[in-house]
This record gives structure tokens, sequence and C-alpha cells, in this order.
């Protein structure tokens, strides 16, 4: 059984990372010393969960988590650092700090390092989160010991939740846009305004008005949805929030 180890220190390793092209050593004191983190740890950078739901979930969240008196948000993985500043890139990870646990002393120290060469993975870390105070681990979501890779309760929600069940997550915004189009610049505008991410769909070859006129009833842009909901052009953005 894997062993939950809330109200014991964090293990005492030092990391190799990579940062501009030079090594450096980072401590677990420089982590987790006088501060509130939280951590999640997984089996791999760049595979299927962990790239779809695990690490863009904290990434997302990391403002509210802040909001709740959490000093930083840190991925731990059993990959080198070339690895996870590749991966860190690729998912525009910028609210979440990567961490490489290369050799696995990490996920060792915490008893979650497990086999998985029947994946030709060899060691990695089973999948879970942390709440840690000053170096002391407050609570443990540890995933379920069963095949495959579940993934049902070291998520970014469920930490929220413990946390702060009260947390107001932000509003899931999304928009089609075009290169050049001054409504859609006034739009954004509004939306950074308000203190919202959005995320963007450029019409290209790819998606054109069609595909626009498909999902959205429009074949003009910007149209805007909040938390699923389609608000519309920027017209229709400014009046949602009240703005002249």
């Amino acid at each position: 059984m894997l062993p939950n180890k809330e109200g014991q220190k964090v293990p005492n390793v030092t990391f190799r990372v990579r940062e501009n092209n030079d090594w450096k050593n980072i401590t677990t004191d420089q982590l987790f010393k006088g501060k509130t983190v939280v951590v999640f740890s997984l089996p791999g950078a760049f595979t299927p969960t962990c790239s779809s739901t695990h690490l863009p979930g904290y990434n997302e969240l990391a403002p509210v988590f802040k909001e709740n008196g959490v000093d930083d948000i840190i991925c731990i993985s059993v990959n080198d650092s070339f690895v996870m500043n590749e991966w860190a890139k690729d998912q525009e990870a910028e609210n979440v700090t990567l961490i490489p646990d290369g050799n696995g002393e990490f996920s060792d120290g915490m008893g979650m390092l497990v086999d998985k060469t029947d994946l030709g993975f060899g060691k990695r870390s089973w999948r879970y989160s942390m709440l840690v105070k000053d170096g002391v681990i407050e609570k443990m979501f540890i995933e379920p010991e069963e095949p495959g890779d579940p993934f049902k309760v070291s998520d970014a929600d469920t930490m929220l939740k413990y946390i702060n069940p009260q947390a107001a997550k932000p509003q899931g915004v999304f928009m089609f846009s075009k290169e050049g189009c001054p409504f859609c610049a006034r739009a954004k505008e509004i939306l950074k305004n308000q203190g919202l991410v959005y995320e963007e769909i450029t019409l290209n070859r790819d998606f054109n008005t069609r595909g626009l006129r498909a999902a959205t009833g429009a074949t003009t842009v910007p149209q805007v949805f909040i938390d699923g909901k389609l608000i519309g052009d920027s017209e229709a953005v400014a009046a949602h929030f009240g703005v002249k």
C-alpha cells in the first residue's frame, strides 16, 4: 500500500534543473521553507492525462489558489530537466513550477516511486497531490491503487475544495477572432479589464466562416463564450459587463 505521509516533512532532496542553458541546484528547502505549497506529481511529461487535464487544471486555477494563501504550485515528475522545460513551453504553464525528479529521489522518499516497466517507463511516480506548509505535509490525495492510470482525487478542483470549499473558480472564456479585427481587439480589451483569461481560435484555413457559423450561428467575429454560453460579438460582451 502506498504510504500517506501527512504530518511528516517532505524528503530532503536536491534537484538538478536547467535554466538559461546552465545547470542549477534547487533544494527542497528553497521550494518549501516558510511557504504554503501545492504539489502534484504524475507519471510523465507529455503523457495524455498529464497534458490534457492534470497540469492544465492547476495552471488554470493558480490565481485562485494564490488568492487562498498558496505561494506556489509545483509539478514533480520523474523526467529530466530538458523534457520538463519543453513540456512547460508546450503547455504554456507559466503559473506552475515544473521540477524534474530525474533520479526519482523525491518520489522514492515519498514512497511513491512505482514500477512501470510494462509500459517501457521504468520507475515513475504514482499520481498524487499534497498541500505542504513550511515543509510539512498537511494533506495528501493519493490515487487509488488500481490498474491503469487512475485520475480521481489528485486534480486541482479536489485540492482547491479542500483548501476552501467556497472558493470561486474563474469563468471559462473562449472566443473566435480574426487577425487585424478591431472588434476582436475591443472584446479582448473588455475581457482583460474584467480580469478574465480567455482561449482563442483565430479564423484561418483550418477554421473558416463555415465552421464559425456551424458553432455559433454567426458569420462575423468576435464570437465570445463564457462558461459555455454564447455571449456574442463585442457589443454583446460590452453589454454583458455593463461597459459603455
